[in-house]
């Protein structure tokens, strides 16, 4: 595999972000080409991401299937919400940032009956308080819950909520944006009916659609629940096993870099290959940030690799917009905190990234402390 770091010029700034993140060259190549959405090999590509998909979850066709929908994980997330509770449905939300939230906010706008556990930002759910909510609350039907919270970095134990919800025979939707392709996930050990994530996260693409990977018979539990016609699952997916093609227009440019980014993904050693290089970052990262003054909000034992929220020094002279902006014209690019209990600034470490990047950016920071007369 070609090391894109020993070929010049092929970057744009460094995204250290949530996403959209930094892609390879041969993935911004790949989009070099315009299909039309009912071309044959435009339709061949479309079937050979979703068989791949699954060979990157771990789970085989006939049991789970996967279904891509045009727009943003967001859209994702709303989707399997509006099409797998039924209007009678309840749905046990397990909140620990903003992106948990943000599910309880589709619920409300789609009129989702849902009952919010919230934890706190720095701590992973509690298997515990998920049973003892299950047994105040008549009436669920589901549980929902973000893997990675970004908005901290913290992994919450998706496999332990999985299990309870089979023990109670509630269907499992896991929001897995930032971890999909990086972090392994066992769908069978984790029971997990419903999988969302997006195409410019851990795989490596760019923007422009997000896909569900749902076990059969959920999905087969959504037709007819669908509250929007643009995100109807059970239809999307009728309509691609039918004759291959998107109800809608497709993001024929952003399939065809991710069919690549997924053939990169192998090629790296799948999930695992790619998290360990993942994890590489985020050690270097956290080790030359305590170098330099700086404090993770986290703990270690909480803290996943795929994104780390730092706290703001405590100096007179350090300002985010003036620390930001003087990275950015640098050709790093950070991501502003959403912890509300704390002020933060969040580091990615996901992306076509390797430790010299991470390298480089650390002596940035350092440059930039230095320029704004910060000593930590």
């Amino acid at each position: 595999m070609t090391m894109d770091s020993n070929i010049p010029g092929w970057k744009d700034d460094i995204l250290l972000t949530p996403g959209p993140l930094t892609t390879s060259r041969t993935v911004k190549e790949a989009m070099l080409r315009d299909f039309g959405s009912r071309d044959t090999a435009f339709i061949e590509a479309v079937s050979d991401i979703r068989n791949r998909l699954l060979d990157a979850a771990g789970v085989s066709k006939g049991d789970y299937e996967a279904v891509i929908l045009q727009g943003s994980g967001t859209f994702g997330v709303e989707a399997v919400l509006g099409c797998s509770i039924p209007r009678d449905g309840k749905v046990l939300n397990l909140v620990n940032g903003a992106y948990g939230q943000r599910i309880g906010k589709i619920c409300d706008v789609l009129g989702i009956d849902h009952v919010d556990i919230v934890f706190a930002e720095n701590e992973p759910v509690d298997p515990a308080r998920v049973e003892q909510a299950i047994a105040d609350n008549e009436g669920l039907t589901h549980i929902a819950v973000v893997h990675c919270e970004t908005t901290t970095g913290v992994m919450n134990p998706i496999e332990a909520i999985g299990a309870i919800a089979a023990k109670n025979n509630l269907r499992y939707f896991v929001d897995a944006m930032s971890s999909f392709g990086a972090v392994p996930v066992d769908f069978h050990a984790s029971h997990i009916d419903y999988l969302v994530s997006s195409a410019n996260k851990c795989i490596e693409g760019v923007p422009g659609f997000s896909f569900a990977i749902m076990k059969s018979d959920a999905l087969a539990a959504c037709e007819g629940n669908a509250r929007s016609l643009s995100f109807d699952l059970h239809a999307q997916w009728k309509g691609l096993e039918a004759n291959g093609q998107f109800r809608f227009t497709p993001p024929t440019h952003a399939l065809l870099a991710y069919r690549q980014a997924l053939h990169e993904l192998e090629a790296e050693g799948g999930v695992e290959g790619r998290g360990a290089r993942y994890k590489q970052n985020y050690e270097t990262l956290v080790a030359g940030m305590r170098k330099l003054g700086f404090q993770e909000y986290l703990p270690a034992e909480l803290q996943g690799y795929i994104i780390t929220s730092f706290r703001y020094p405590d100096h007179p002279n350090f300002d985010f917009e003036k620390f930001y902006d003087a990275l950015n014209a640098r050709g790093y690019v950070i991501y502003p905190g959403k912890v509300s209990d704390a002020d933060c600034f969040r580091i990615g470490n996901i992306g076509r990234i390797f430790t010299s990047d991470i390298e480089n950016l650390l002596g940035a920071i350092a440059r930039v402390l230095d320029e704004l007369g910060i000593t930590l």
